[in-house]
């Protein structure tokens, strides 16, 4: 039986467009972000890296840019967040029948647009009992300690526990703790409809 439910954040709830800050990147003078400036780009999400350190590196590699252009181009990965979703978490908090939990891969640029640009977020992290963001525990999936970290905080035993990701490097590295997960694809699947698509679970 599910008593927890961890949901991760960027195309479960907000929306995504993935290549987008490649783009715009590239737009800027960025021939592509290779595996030295990805491993960089981890860094800055598990927090290792200021915001201010960060975009100077930015500015460095790509010259003749403004730090405005960097944190636009870095954002631009951010959509809208579907009111409904924010309708469906709200409900499951009222409710109470299964702890709440968010684990997002994240960075202070990515949550400060949120804070900007979506007049509800507060509302929204309020449903949860804990809100996992990468960069403030220095950790980041799919690396098993971040699940550990997770399960330990609060106790959890992981095949009463659901975790839902549309990434599924990360769903996999779950599954192999003995979480029950949910790969959700975006396109074709919604959270909001998570009973009736995974009601095997419930």
């Amino acid at each position: 039986m599910i008593t927890t439910i961890i949901f991760d954040f960027g195309d479960v709830f907000i929306n995504l467009d993935k290549p987008a800050t490649e783009k715009e990147l590239k737009k800027l003078g960025l021939p592509s972000i290779n595996k030295e400036l990805s491993d960089f780009n981890k860094l800055y999400e598990i927090g290792k890296i200021t915001t201010s350190d960060f975009i100077d590196h930015y500015q460095k590699i790509i010259p003749n840019t403004r730090k405005e252009q960097i944190v636009y181009a870095w954002n631009a990965i951010l959509k809208e967040f579907p009111e409904k979703r924010l309708d469906f978490i709200k409900k499951l908090s009222i409710e109470k029948k299964y702890k709440l939990l968010l684990l997002s891969n994240t960075n202070e640029l990515h949550i400060n647009w949120i804070q900007e640009n979506i007049s509800f977020y507060h509302d929204f992290k309020s449903c949860f009992d804990s809100f996992y963001l990468s960069y403030e525990i220095n950790l980041r999936k799919p690396d098993s300690d971040i699940f550990q970290y997770v399960l330990e905080e609060h106790k959890l035993t992981p095949e009463n526990t659901l975790f839902i990701d549309d990434t599924e490097e990360n769903t996999l590295a779950a599954q192999r703790l003995g979480i029950k997960t949910w790969n959700n694809n975006p396109v074709t699947e919604d959270v909001t409809e998570l009973f009736s698509i995974k009601s095997d679970l419930f």
